[in-house]
């Protein structure tokens, strides 16, 4: 177990960049922060690179048995007095411990019904915490995992690797294109239902959604396109009887999720 002294160390340096995309898309890596954030990638297996812990901060016994363990199994733990772990940091009042982990990515040639069998698709989410959040709810409800579709924010960011409280390290998620996932989709069979503010059809007059699934959701902006909309087999809307035209995308997408567990063939 090493001890780091300074900000700029060299690996404090590195991992500090990984806040950034560039650096994360460049290397391939991400940060997990706090105690129970690193036990569940610990749990799902997650690669981890190293572990940089503020002993200061750090009182739980769950984490320092981690950092033990994880010692024992030859990933670098670098101790650090509470400035250095501050520049780490993403979240005030930080818990004292935040790992460097490698990304995992599945591609769309790794999936069909037999290990993927009811997702979502998401064109062009903006907000990562949204996708953390909807992560954490395909958690909830069991289905399969995430799709990002053209110009995504990256799930991998601090801010969506919280919010998914641990779903991130179980669930595959992947970037393609439309095309791409238009091509599969068919290929695959797969049902696609699309929700529209402009749907003809409440999302409850669905007696039964039909497996294999994916909830197509556009973007927080636009919505789906006309050729979006084109690749849908059934097009459904959410009920807004307020004066607000639209919901929150984790929201909508959680609303939908659930609805849909109910009613899978």
């Amino acid at each position: 177990m090493e001890e780091i002294y300074s900000r700029n160390n060299p690996k404090v340096k590195h991992a500090r960049a990984l806040r950034e995309r560039k650096h994360r898309q460049v290397s391939g890596l991400f940060l997990i922060e706090g105690i129970y954030h690193v036990g569940a990638a610990v749990e799902a297996g997650a690669t981890l690179e190293s572990i940089f812990f503020a002993p200061d901060y750090l009182h739980s016994e769950f984490a320092l048995s981690l950092i033990a363990e994880q010692t024992s199994r030859g990933v670098p733990c670098y101790a650090t007095p509470p400035a250095v772990f501050d520049s780490l940091a993403d979240k005030d009042n930080p818990q004292g411990i935040i790992a460097v982990a490698r990304q995992r990515w599945v591609s769309l040639d790794q999936l069909a019904p037999n290990n993927f069998l009811w997702g979502v698709a998401l064109v062009a989410p903006q907000d990562p915490g949204n996708l953390g959040a909807i992560l954490r709810t395909i958690d909830a409800v069991g289905a399969s995992g995430l799709l990002l579709l053209d110009a995504s924010a990256d799930p991998y960011h601090p801010s969506a690797v919280r919010a998914s409280m641990g779903a991130i390290f179980w669930h595959p998620v992947l970037m393609t294109s439309f095309a791409d996932f238009a091509h599969w989709a068919h290929q695959h069979s797969y049902h696609i239902y699309g929700t529209s503010a402009h749907a003809s059809r409440d999302y409850r007059e669905i007696a039964t959604y039909e497996r294999p699934l994916i909830l197509l959701m556009g973007s927080e902006r636009q919505g789906l396109t006309t050729e979006q909309d084109g690749v849908c087999q059934e097009l459904i809307r959410l009920p807004m009887r307020g004066h607000v035209t639209s919901l929150n995308l984790a929201v909508a997408a959680g609303v939908m999720l659930y609805t849909l567990s109910q009613k899978l063939d």
